[in-house]
């Protein structure tokens, strides 16, 4: 079967690819630890919040509603950047597939899982006890590469001044803007 990114339809019209685009959220606090949560269906297995993006989402309101939906409505942080982006072969169904993973500044709030993380247990782990202890991450995959350079990069990132996130009170905000805003 022909790659999809190559396929020409009967009118002679290029069909391009579509790829589903899944974003992982690393939260990182002040004493540069990583929020990841064990849902009690998942056998004891660590994640950093993680979640598919919507339509017409950017990548920033694509983590903000994974964040609301899976820590709480109350949690409160601050964008930093992109981590890493790579693409991987999901399953049969979904081919093709991009993995985000988006870093935020965690600014205070209460964790409270929710949506599909409800029932979920929730820690906050330093970069030391993800090597040290028998930690399965399963998302991003056994991948602690990933949380450590998050971490580097809270280091070089965390005293940037400049506003990423929509001010709530501006009539262009998006609307898991102004529902964190409103709590």
């Amino acid at each position: 079967m022909a790659d999809q990114a190559t396929i020409t339809t009967t009118n002679g019209k290029r069909a391009f690819a579509c790829y589903p685009i899944a974003i992982l959220v690393f939260i990182v606090d002040e004493q540069e630890r990583i929020l990841l949560l064990a849902h009690p269906q998942r056998q004891g297995g660590w994640e950093v919040i993680n979640g598919a993006m919507e339509t017409e989402e950017t990548i920033l309101e694509g983590a903000l509603r994974e964040i609301s939906e899976e820590a709480g409505p109350g949690i409160r942080v601050r964008p930093l950047g992109t981590v890493h982006v790579q693409n991987f072969h999901y399953d049969e169904a979904v081919r093709y597939m991009f993995s985000i993973s988006y870093l935020m500044a965690y600014e205070g709030g209460e964790v409270i899982p929710g949506d599909d993380m409800q029932g979920s247990e929730y820690r906050w782990w330093s970069i030391k006890e993800l090597e040290d202890e028998d930690v399965e991450l399963l998302v991003p995959p056994n991948r602690k590469w990933i949380a450590r350079r998050a971490i580097e990069l809270y280091r070089l990132w965390k005293d940037q001044t400049v506003d990423l996130q929509p001010n709530p009170h501006e009539p262009d905000s998006n609307k898991y803007t102004r529902q964190r805003g409103a709590a």
